[in-house]
């Protein structure tokens, strides 16, 4: 995949702490910044799917947060599996 170099404004201690990952996992700091945000966007990518397939499948509401809070646990931790907790990547 090409890269496109840019410019971005972040807080000096979270660029510090990418800089101290990129170095223990010896890694480039670009790569660290790509997972990080890959991580993120796919995040929202399964609250879209929950979203458009709760039409589909009639989640409620209650339901609905089960999920979500499950994604958010599970992206936390760096295991992030929209399969396991029941939801379809159509």
């Amino acid at each position: 995949m090409a890269r496109k170099k840019t410019t971005v404004y972040i807080d000096e201690e979270l660029l510090t702490a990418a800089k101290v990952a990129a170095a223990r996992s010896r890694k480039h700091e670009y790569e660290v910044f790509e997972e990080a945000l890959r991580s993120h966007l796919g995040l929202r990518e399964a609250v879209e799917g929950i979203r458009d397939s709760a039409e589909d499948n009639a989640v409620d509401e209650q339901e609905a947060l089960r999920i979500a809070y499950a994604e958010l646990d599970a992206a936390r931790e760096g295991h992030y599996h929209a399969r396991s907790v029941g939801c379809r990547a159509d």
